[in-house]
């Protein structure tokens, strides 16, 4: 058990506990008001679906091709991206290292 408090979190010991055939490899780090931060670790594919809040997420480790509705782009380590409530959107192509912060915020429906 750590001895760091509950609002620094470790990544790698997050990312180490998800199994990547769960059906959403996603654990939550850290709440507080309308802020979720977690750890997402995709399988072999990305199931996901729009989500009805706004949303971030902070590439770690992996690389590949994130799509939003019809747009394409390459992503690596260190990126930032953004998506708006109900936004249609998954990571394609990626390394089996993918490992990403998730930070949800704000109301539902967005900002």
């Amino acid at each position: 058990m750590s001895d760091r408090p509950e609002w620094i979190q470790d990544i790698t010991e997050i990312a180490a506990g998800i199994s990547r055939t769960e059906r959403i490899p996603y654990r939550v780090a850290f709440k507080h008001g309308t802020l979720e931060a977690g750890v997402y670790t995709p399988g072999e594919r990305d199931p996901q679906q729009p989500h009805t809040r706004d949303e971030a997420y902070i590439v770690m480790t992996g690389t590949g091709t994130f799509v939003q509705e019809n747009v394409r782009a390459s992503f690596g380590p260190g990126e930032f991206i953004f998506v708006p409530a109900g936004a249609t959107h998954r990571f394609e192509d990626y390394t089996p290292d993918l490992a990403v912060w998730v930070i949800f915020y704000g109301p539902e429906g967005g900002e």
